[in-house]
């Protein structure tokens, strides 16, 4: 079991109201899923990916990554899980400008203390796994979003991570380009990546294997395709 939660639920204070955006999600993701999360906007679904991808805390309920409970420890120890285990692909590419594809697939192996000559073999090593290996000195100005998206792709995949979160990575895309990174994220995890892909979209959800629904805070279904 890769991911694990139990009675999951995040409030905000908004005000003086109390949001409940999570009401006690118990989700289980094996190794090697690749599953679609939906839900309409204020459902409960971005924080849920926070949650599970460590960039939030949960209010109350337990939270397992690899058996390991997670949502107590400190945001140091959070970091380094997200730099170790997890790997995010966002709608808006996320690149920066000035650097090179190479550059901006190395920027994690740089956090997590990799040295330079073993950063740059494996951030060329999963650009080519990408496609990308004749554009690695290319800024992302000289590449198209397709070529971008897949620039972000190689990043989030340069740590071998435990678990791939993608949120609308093809809302910034023509339906081609989506759907040649759709294929992208199939070949992937047909190598065994975990892929966990935040859409509204249920064309982009129905080319995963597992659709979960959430609505007002809770899982409203979940159907492996």
């Amino acid at each position: 079991m890769i991911i694990k939660t139990e009675s999951l639920k995040r409030s905000f204070q908004v005000g003086s109201e109390k949001v409940e955006a999570l009401k006690g999600i118990n989700l289980s993701v094996e190794k090697g899923e690749f599953l679609s999360i939906m839900g309409p906007s204020g459902s409960g679904k971005t924080t849920l990916m926070n949650i599970i991808g460590c960039l939030d805390t949960p209010t109350s309920g337990s939270y397992f990554l690899n058996n390991k409970l997670v949502n107590d420890l400190d945001e140091d120890n959070l970091a380094l899980i997200r730099n170790r285990e997890i790997g995010f692909v966002f709608q808006s590419f996320h690149l920066l400008a000035k650097n090179s594809a190479l550059n901006n697939v190395i920027l994690p192996l740089k956090y997590a203390g990799i040295k330079q000559d073993e950063a740059n073999r494996l951030a060329r090593n999963v650009l080519d796994k990408v496609g990308l290996s004749d554009r690695i000195n290319h800024a992302p100005s000289e590449l198209s979003g397709g070529q971008q998206q897949r620039v972000a792709i190689a990043r989030a995949l340069v740590n071998n991570p435990s678990i791939v979160f993608a949120d609308e990575p093809t809302g910034n895309l023509d339906s081609q380009t989506g759907d040649d990174v759709m294929k992208l994220f199939k070949e992937l995890n047909n190598q065994g990546q975990t892929i966990i892909l935040i859409t509204h979209e249920e064309e982009i959800a129905k080319q995963t294997n597992r659709i979960i629904n959430i609505k007002d805070g809770l899982i409203e279904s979940d159907v492996r395709i």
